[in-house]
C-alpha cells in the first residue's frame, strides 16, 4: 500500500486530455447539500446546523431548510467562516483487494478515497466492492448521479471477472441466469459466460444490473463454487481498461456524458427498461402495421370459396 499512499500526495499521471477532469457547474442547490458538499458535516448534520442558526447567507441567518443557494453569486458562511465552492468532480479508480469503500473506519485501513490526490471534496463511492473484491470503482461528489447509476430502476449494467474454484457446467450457469434463493430473497444475473477454463478453476463474465451484499459470491457459494477472484471491469459506458492497480484517474467528458446519457433515458439500457415497464403495465399486445382504429381486419375468403364464386358467375 506504500505506492498508493505516494500516489495519493501528487496528482494523477495525464496522458494529453485524458488526464483533464470533467467537471460541472452546480448552480443554486439547497444550501444544506452546498455545506455538506464543502466537507463541513453530514447532510443532516449540516440540516441541524441551520436549523440552529448557524448558517448565514448573505451577511443573513437563514434557518429554513431547503433554502437554495449559489455560490458562484451568494456568499455562505458557517460560523462566520465563508465556503469555499466545490467544483463537481469524477474520479475512476482501480480498487486493489485491501481496500474499504467506507468514509470512516475505526480499523484504520485504507480507504477508497485515500487513493484520489483531489481532497478538496467531499466523495463518496457509487456502488461498492467488499474488501477482498478488486476494480473499477467511481468516486464523485454528485450526489444526483451518484444515486441514479445505483439505482435498480435504472439499469445500469455492471460486468465482473469472476474466477471461481471447479468446472461450472451449463446447469449451473442457467440457474445463475434463472436465479438462485438468498436469504433477501431470490436473484438472477442479467448475463454470465465461461470467458477461460482451466484445470482447476474458471474465469466466468458475470453482468448485474442491480447489485446487493455480496451477491455475487452468495449465489456462487450456493452452488457450489467459491469465488477465487473478484473483479469488476465495466460500469455502464465506463471501461476500467489498463489502469494500473490502485491508481485514479479523472473522467473524460466523453464518459461523463455517456453516463448522464445513459440514466436521462437516451442509453439503450435504460429505453429497453422503461419499454419493458411500459408493455408490462399496459398489458398491449402489438397490432398490425395496417391496423386502423375502429375497422375490423377483413377476413379473407379460401381459395376454394372464391373459385365456386367465379364458377357460378360464368354459368
Amino acid at each position: 500500500m506504500r505506492k498508493a499512499e505516494k500516489r495519493r500526495q501528487s496528482p494523477p499521471r495525464r496522458n494529453g486530455e485524458r488526464g483533464k477532469a470533467a467537471t460541472t457547474r452546480n448552480g443554486p442547490e439547497r444550501l444544506q447539500k452546498v455545506i455538506a458538499a464543502a466537507g463541513i458535516a453530514s447532510r443532516r448534520q449540516c440540516e441541524q446546523l441551520i436549523l440552529e442558526g448557524r448558517v448565514e447567507v448573505d451577511q443573513q441567518v437563514v434557518t429554513t431548510l431547503g433554502t437554495k443557494v449559489d455560490l458562484e453569486e451568494q456568499t455562505v458562511r458557517v460560523d462566520g467562516v465563508p465556503l469555499v465552492q466545490s467544483r463537481q468532480v469524477y474520479y475512476m479508480i482501480n480498487k486493489p483487494k485491501g481496500v474499504v469503500c467506507t468514509h470512516r473506519d475505526p480499523a484504520g485501513r485504507m480507504r477508497i478515497v485515500d487513493l484520489v490526490p483531489d481532497e478538496s471534496a467531499r466523495m463518496f463511492s457509487v456502488g461498492r466492492l467488499d474488501r477482498e473484491s478488486e476494480g473499477l470503482i467511481l468516486l464523485t461528489n454528485d450526489g444526483g448521479l451518484a444515486q441514479k447509476l445505483a439505482h435498480p430502476r435504472y439499469g445500469v449494467e455492471k460486468t465482473y471477472h469472476v474466477q471461481v474454484a471447479g468446472l461450472p457446467n451449463r446447469s449451473i450457469l442457467d440457474r445463475l441466469r434463472g436465479g438462485v434463493q438468498l436469504a433477501e430473497g431470490r436473484v438472477a444475473v442479467a448475463g454470465v459466460r465461461i470467458k477461460r477454463a482451466h484445470k482447476q478453476s474458471t474465469v466466468l463474465e458475470i453482468t448485474l444490473r442491480e447489485g446487493k451484499n455480496r451477491e455475487i459470491r452468495r449465489m456462487l457459494a450456493t452452488l457450489g463454487h467459491k469465488v477465487q477472484q473478484l473483479k469488476r471491469v465495466t460500469l455502464g459506458p465506463l471501461k476500467l481498461g489498463n489502469l494500473p492497480q490502485g491508481d485514479a484517474r479523472p473522467l473524460e467528458r466523453t464518459e461523463l456524458a455517456a453516463l448522464k446519457r445513459l440514466i436521462s433515458g437516451e442509453g439503450t439500457i435504460a429505453k429497453a427498461s422503461r419499454s419493458k415497464t411500459v408493455t408490462k403495465a399496459s398489458g398491449l399486445q402489438s397490432e398490425s402495421p395496417t391496423a386502423r382504429p375502429g375497422r375490423k381486419a377483413k377476413k379473407s375468403k379460401p381459395r376454394s370459396v372464391k373459385k365456386k364464386t367465379r364458377a357460378r358467375g360464368k354459368r
